[in-house]
């Protein structure tokens, strides 16, 4: 499968000049939302994780996304694996499980994002998960940024990767794109001004 095609043709990798949640700016950006939002195409990437994953030998009871970014990816990926989906949200400082959702002590949870990119949302939810008696057995994403590495991929772990050497982390592909600190960003020499188009403002 061809992710980064698929992501274009979503409209879905942007070009032009964007300010990233970690404060840097880049010239591309993937918005995962304008892929998911077509189930058919969601399925086939969710199905084609849960391959990798399976293949991999990987034993999970439920899927956890961290919201709101991860929800549908994570529901995808438990259906594609016919598992059970939650997600943890938001609380200062790190996340929490809500709404009635309930973990078994030792029950596996595989982590879902629709980006990894630092892995920072994945670590809080995971430490969330760990903190209720649950088992992280892997991450997953849609996609990976590039900070960490992934089962297959050929990049070298980045210092900015938050996500644990001994837990797996399964993705379709990598996208690594050119990033730059606010003082040092040549779009914004060049006169542009970077906007921010993910979920928050």
């Amino acid at each position: 499968m061809n992710v980064e095609q698929v992501y274009k043709d979503a409209n879905a990798l942007l070009e032009g000049h964007f300010l990233l949640a970690s404060g840097n700016h880049s010239a591309r950006y993937l918005q995962s939302a304008k892929v998911l939002e077509y189930p058919k195409k969601a399925a086939e990437l969710t199905d084609a994780l849960a391959k990798m994953i399976r293949n991999y030998g990987i034993e999970v009871d439920t899927v956890c996304a961290p919201a709101l970014g991860g929800v549908l990816a994570g529901y995808e990926l438990a259906r594609s694996l016919d598992v059970r989906s939650i997600f943890v949200e938001k609380k200062e400082g790190g996340m929490e499980l809500r709404r009635g959702f309930e973990i078994k002590k030792g029950e596996k949870i595989i982590i879902c994002e629709d980006i990894i990119t630092t892995g920072g949302s994945a670590l809080k939810a995971a430490q969330a998960i760990e903190a209720l008696g649950g088992e992280v057995v892997a991450f997953a994403s849609l996609a990976n940024r590039g900070f960490c590495k992934r089962v297959g991929g050929d990049n070298d772990v980045k210092p900015a990767c938050k996500l644990p050497n001994d837990i797996p982390l399964f993705s379709l592909d990598d996208f690594t794109f050119e990033m730059y600190r606010p003082e040092e960003c040549p779009l914004c020499k060049g006169g542009s001004t970077a906007i921010k188009p993910g979920s928050k403002s």
